[in-house]
C-alpha cells in the first residue's frame, strides 16, 4: 500500500514550485521578482518594519532587508520614521509601487481564475481546510 501521506507532501512541494514559477514570471512582467512582489504585499496595507515583514513572510530579516532595500532604490517603496522604535524604520509603498502591485495583483487573480475554474469552489475550499490543518500540526511539532 503506498503511503498517501508521502504522496501528499510530493504533491504540494510540486505545487509550491510551480506557483513559485509563475509567480516570478507574473512578476517579471513589471520589472520584479516574486520576493519584491511578497515584500510589497506585505506593506501594501501598513507600513511595517523589516522583522514585522520577516515574521509575516516567515524568512530571515536579512533577506527581507535586501529586498527592502533594492524596492526603495527602485522607488517602489520608501522608509519612513517609526515613533515606537527610532531604530527600526517602516517600510511602505509609493505611489509608483501600489501601482506596480495593483498591475501585479490584477494579473494574478485572472491567472488564478484561469486556473482555477473548472476546480469548483467547495473542492478548492476543502482543500484550503486540509492545508490549514496540515500547517498547523507542523507548527505544533515544531515548537514541541
Amino acid at each position: 500500500m503506498r503511503d498517501e501521506a508521502a504522496l501528499l507532501v510530493a504533491e504540494v512541494y510540486e505545487a509550491a514550485g510551480a506557483l513559485r514559477r509563475l509567480g516570478e514570471r507574473t512578476a517579471g512582467t513589471e520589472g520584479l521578482t516574486q520576493a519584491r512582489w511578497q515584500v510589497m504585499s506585505a506593506v501594501s496595507e501598513d507600513p511595517l518594519t523589516v522583522p514585522q515583514v520577516a515574521r509575516r513572510l516567515g524568512v530571515t530579516r536579512q533577506n527581507v532587508q535586501r529586498v527592502a532595500n533594492d524596492l526603495v532604490q527602485l522607488g517602489l517603496a520608501v522608509f519612513t520614521a517609526n515613533p515606537d522604535h527610532r531604530g527600526s524604520p517602516r517600510l511602505g509603498l509609493t505611489g509608483s509601487g501600489a501601482g506596480a502591485l495593483g498591475r501585479l495583483t490584477e494579473r494574478a487573480e485572472v491567472t488564478h481564475r484561469e486556473l482555477f475554474g473548472e476546480i469548483p469552489e467547495d473542492e478548492i475550499r476543502a482543500t484550503r481546510t486540509s492545508l490549514r490543518r496540515l500547517l498547523d500540526a507542523l507548527d505544533r511539532h515544531q515548537d514541541g
